[in-house]
């Protein structure tokens, strides 16, 4: 196993070609599930587990990885399943998300595979708001299913969404300016957009959200289309894009919204949870504005508030 995800980091250049890469896995059926293997930093059979007391349902407990504390969690019973009865008999996929290292407990890997973006679509509709998909995708004419593992994260773990005092105090500050401001948010995961939208809102900016880069894209082309005194970029003061996201991921939307004249002044901050392989260089050539890790209340803040105080002052002057 251990040469299956050897040389993970090379795998970087698939970055800004709408290409990825996907670790596929199965839990305790016959079902497939995905993961980006940007993500992944190894896979090992379960080694022995610590239980804590009082720990979440999912965390069958914690183990020492190449000398770091991992908690490990059944990613089946996270998802409503009924989980592995033998962890040792099991794998894990050590992964980060959000600066966080975690290990998921799967029954077995599968293979890797080299897709494109286009062909990760969204859940299919009617499935309901409960589920823990953010896209799917076919192999082989098998159903693969990605696992919105932001949303697991968030019901284990719990992410702190509140702002500090001085950001809010800041904004207050810059509700002075009569204009409304407004972002456009683009994020698969549902957790990520209300996570942003309620980060906004203490703020007091008001967002428009899409779902992934093609629909924030066509977004974007339909307000350029309208006819209006203002230029776009007069009238949203930045775009907040998730990198992975199903149809178009980000580097993608960055590098179509920097070819189209009408938008090419737009203000794009990457907002991403692919902190532990991120390559700048890449955010640099797709010509976003600046990124940030996934999820930090006053980060996020911070960032916000600084583009919307730059953004405030070139109009007062123009």
């Amino acid at each position: 196993m251990s040469g299956v995800l050897a040389n993970v980091d090379m795998r970087t250049q698939l970055a800004g070609h709408n290409r990825l890469e996907l670790l596929l896995f199965r839990l305790e059926g016959k079902q497939l599930f995905g993961i980006n293997v940007f993500k992944v930093q190894e896979v090992i059979q379960c080694p022995p587990l610590t239980h804590i007391p009082d720990s979440h349902r999912v965390v069958r407990g914690v183990a020492n990885m190449r000398g770091r504390m991992v908690t490990v969690m059944d990613l089946g019973m996270a998802i409503g399943g009924r989980g592995v009865e033998n962890p040792q008999d099991n794998f894990v996929v050590v992964a980060e998300y959000n600066q966080h290292v975690q290990g998921f407990l799967v029954g077995g890997v599968d293979r890797i595979i080299n897709m494109n973006w286009e062909e990760i679509l969204p859940p299919p509709k009617g499935i309901g708001d409960d589920n823990y998909l953010t896209a799917v995708c076919k192999v082989e004419g098998e159903l693969v299913e990605i696992i919105d593992v932001e949303k697991v994260l968030a019901e284990v773990i719990g992410w702190d969404e509140h702002v500090s005092q001085e950001f809010i105090n800041e904004a207050e500050e810059c509700e002075e300016d009569e204009r409304q401001p407004v972002v456009l948010v683009a994020d698969d995961s549902s957790v990520a957009r209300n996570q942003i939208k309620r980060t906004l809102a203490q703020l007091g900016v008001e967002c428009v959200t899409a779902n992934d880069g093609r629909q924030a894209l066509d977004i974007l082309k339909k307000w350029a289309d309208q006819e209006s005194e203002q230029p776009l970029h007069e009238r949203l003061f930045m775009v907040i894009s998730d990198i992975e996201m199903p149809e178009m991921d980000g580097y993608t939307f960055t590098t179509e919204v920097r070819n189209d004249p009408r938008l090419s002044d737009l203000h794009i901050l990457l907002h991403t949870s692919l902190s532990g392989v991120f390559n700048k260089a890449m955010v640099e050539k797709v010509g976003a504005n600046d990124f940030i890790a996934k999820f930090q209340p006053d980060v996020l803040a911070k960032s916000v508030l600084a583009r919307l105080k730059h953004w405030q002052d070139a109009h007062a002057t123009a």
